[in-house]
């Protein structure tokens, strides 16, 4: 079968691997797409601290169900259409008994610390598949980033009372402000690209503003009568945007951090104190973040916009290429198989 393959920094081609065989269970599923995400790119870069090469890369997934293997329950059934959570959990560390799976010490991510989805065929623990017919191929492999997204809302407690600030509106920072915006909250997009603003507010945003255009802090006062926002989801990764959201959140307020910032990072902490912050980070998603986004999918459906570019996996360097070449334009690259 044919697979793409990171062997090392700046080297992504396809090599022939035999069909992997299943185990007990585990199932057989055949790849339809497979996203390219941001640590797929800086794996590509030699910016991924975290990924061991030579590595498989993708995690985004839309497959079909092609064999089941013993002790695989009865009502998962062949060509059933499904995403994979592509999280490893130990079941024993802090994280898991404090029913975090999400965020296990020792989580594997497929494609990152593990050979990943984006192949012709992947074996998968029945348990970790979410089988959802109705929902389409293509939005299946979105699923997993946007689910990364709603979990940061729900990390923050978000309610109807709450104005919400997303700093970065790529796909990550996409699934928090429609999940923000379920939740009934006045949500406010921050980015940098006017097209990236104007889907975020046509997804429910009530305010958007281009931070390298306009005075965010201004702008900010304007808006929320000088309280500042209740909520900040930081989904950028940046030292200025992790400033930012302490500078701008309200005293009192939640901040939560998606995004990795690659250096380290000073900050005000007197901000920490006097106005009494909860600070938390937002790591993966939960099966139940997974199946809020699939509801979403089937009553909203998601915008064509998400999906930047299909490429075949020959074409797989090209397509990595342009997303370094042109960031600020992509949402999601798909291979398609």
């Amino acid at each position: 079968m044919k697979a793409v393959n990171i062997s090392t920094v700046g080297k992504i081609e396809v090599v022939n691997k035999s069909i992997p065989k299943l185990g007990r269970g585990e199932v057989l599923l055949k790849i339809k797409y497979v996203g390219f995400c941001g640590s797929d790119l800086n794996t590509f870069l030699g910016k991924n601290p975290m990924v061991k090469l030579p590595v498989i890369p993708g995690h985004e997934i839309s497959a079909v169900i092609a064999q089941v293997g013993d002790e695989v329950p009865d009502n998962i059934k062949i060509n059933s259409l499904c995403t994979v959570n592509p999280y490893t959990n130990c079941q024993h560390c802090s994280s898991c008994r404090n029913r975090k799976p999400n965020a296990c010490r020792f989580n594997e991510t497929l494609g990152v610390q593990r050979d990943g989805a984006m192949s012709e065929y992947i074996v998968a623990p029945w348990q970790k598949l979410i089988i959802d017919d109705e929902v389409t191929e293509r939005n299946l492999a979105l699923i997993e980033p946007l689910s990364v997204g709603f979990h940061a809302v729900a990390r923050a407690s978000v309610t109807d009372t709450d104005v919400v600030m997303v700093i970065g509106c790529g796909m990550i920072g996409m699934g928090a402000v429609i999940r923000a915006v379920q939740r009934g909250a006045s949500v406010i997009a921050v980015d940098v690209d006017d097209k990236k603003l104007q889907l975020a507010k046509s997804l429910g945003a009530l305010h958007g503003i281009n931070s390298s255009s306009e005075n965010l802090h201004y702008r900010l006062n304007e808006i929320t009568n000088g309280m500042g926002p209740d909520v900040v989801i930081e989904a950028v990764g940046s030292p200025s945007t992790y400033r930012i959201a302490v500078d701008e959140v309200a005293y009192t307020g939640r901040v939560i951090y998606i995004g990795y910032a690659k250096s380290e990072v000073s900050f005000e902490t007197k901000y920490f104190v006097s106005k009494e912050l909860d600070i938390r980070g937002s790591r993966n998603a939960l099966p139940e973040d997974f199946r809020a986004v699939i509801d979403y999918a089937k009553r909203n459906g998601i915008p064509d916009e998400f999906v930047t570019a299909i490429y075949k996996p020959e074409k797989a360097k090209e397509a990595l290429e342009y997303w370094s070449n042109n960031s600020g334009n992509v949402f999601r690259i798909f291979i398609e198989f």
